[in-house]
């Protein structure tokens, strides 16, 4: 059997319709789950935080005092100097999975970031914190037959997760233009299985399993540039460039016949022999802001996973191409009688070409977001919750159509830290 028939072979058939990925087969649980988590280290993430996700991802031109914004590490010179801020978010996902006539489907919850930010001295002023960089989540099998051993059952399944620690400090250097600089490790683990049945009880299956554990450091730098545009509008320009990064870890292969079994232990320096690498990552972004209540933003972002090292007979590595815009609305900022005009509205679109080419096809994820933030008591405090409804993949090209519908849930503390106090 070739692996392309492989491929079109019920990849999702496996799977029941009822949320079965919410727990693995050995206890653990899928942080994510698309058959497309099958190529390199998972499916990526935008990283940006339910503020980010309700407007469809952008975030490289954003500054706004009253959220945290880690997709540029300029963005955190948008504060007022005395205040510590925090962000957590978490997101629900819900995928309908289709291929020809076969249809599955899955459910995953996970927790998205957790980030802190403060003033350190002066302008100068810090984030930090842990969010996910990609995600594996898979599991299928099929089913071959010959007459002298009869039914074979070949399944494949796959967990783990990559995350990125960072640490970014932002200044502004003169009046409008800030620049940041930020360090990252990634760390993660990855395990992938395979397994062969035979219903033939006189012949041997096969079984093998590669547990990765991965690391890698790099630096990512941004800048933006912030200026009038009349008395009432401000519009700011936005760049981000990550550096590519080289993996490294070590890789735990057991494989057996029968219920014989051989474990490998590969360390650092094995896997030096043929390193997989990270590629590097630029982006782009234009926002528009008027009186801090109304918001626009459109962003781009490219990055080249071509010579990678995850190339197999089905999936190769490609150049990913994002496309982002969002838009943001506050009735009135400042408002002290009616609640809803305090609230921030919001929506997005977005459309990427993923980093990798299946069978030849690229494969295309499309999407809008909708979401608010509810102002809780004083400052800027406040509970943002966000829906995305989108699409990847097709059912042309033997590829499968994911049809999805996410949820964002996010906290955002706010709180004056740095004040001194007079008594008379």
């Amino acid at each position: 059997m070739t692996d392309k028939r492989l491929y079109r072979i019920i990849i999702c058939a496996a799977l029941a319709a009822c949320g079965v990925v919410a727990k693995a087969e050995d206890g653990g649980s899928f942080s994510g789950f698309t058959p497309y988590s099958m190529f390199g280290i998972g499916t990526l993430s935008n990283g940006g935080s339910a503020y980010n996700n309700t407007m469809g991802g952008v975030g490289i031109a954003s500054r706004n005092n009253r959220f945290i914004n880690s997709l540029n590490p300029a963005a955190v010179t948008a504060r007022d100097t005395l205040s510590f801020m925090s962000d957590v978010s978490l997101s629900q996902m819900n995928t309908v999975f289709r291929q020809g006539t076969m249809t599955s489907a899955a459910n995953v919850f996970n927790m998205n970031d957790f980030i802190l930010s403060t003033p350190i001295a002066g302008k100068l002023a810090l984030m930090a914190g842990v969010k996910p960089f990609s995600s594996t989540g898979y599991s299928y099998g099929y089913y071959d037959y010959t007459a002298e051993l009869g039914s074979i059952a070949n399944s494949y399944s796959g967990q783990g997760s990559v995350y990125q620690l960072f640490v970014a400090a932002g200044y502004p250097v003169f009046k409008g233009m800030s620049i940041g600089l930020e360090y990252i490790h990634y760390f993660g683990n990855i395990n992938r299985t395979y397994t062969q049945t035979i219903e033939d009880k006189a012949s041997l299956g096969i079984s093998s399993t590669e547990d990765m554990y991965l690391t890698a450091n790099t630096a990512k730098a941004g800048l933006q540039y912030e200026f009038k545009a009349g008395d009432k509008m401000k519009v700011c320009l936005g760049a981000t460039y990550r550096m590519g990064a080289k993996l490294s870890g070590y890789l735990t292969s057991t494989s057996g016949v029968g219920e014989a079994s051989q474990t490998t232990v590969v360390d650092t320096l094995g896997l030096r022999a043929n390193p997989l690498k990270i590629a590097s990552e630029m982006g782009f972004g234009v926002s528009v802001n008027y009186l801090n209540r109304i918001r626009a933003e459109i962003d781009y972002t490219r990055s080249d996973w071509t010579g990678t090292g995850y190339d197999n007979e089905i999936f190769v590595g490609g150049v990913t191409e994002s496309l982002r815009a969002g838009f943001e609305i506050i009735p009135n900022p400042n408002e002290i009688r009616y609640y809803h005009k305090l609230i921030a509205y919001r929506a997005g679109v977005y459309v990427t070409r993923e980093n990798y080419v299946v069978n030849g096809s690229p494969v295309i994820s499309r999407g809008i977001t909708l979401g608010a933030t509810l102002p809780v008591y004083r400052w800027y405090n406040g509970i943002s919750l966000g829906i995305d409804i989108g699409q990847r993949g097709s059912l042309r090209n033997d590829l499968i159509r994911e049809t999805y519908v996410g949820f964002n849930f996010g906290v955002n503390l706010f709180d004056i830290w740095f004040q001194k106090y007079q008594y008379e």
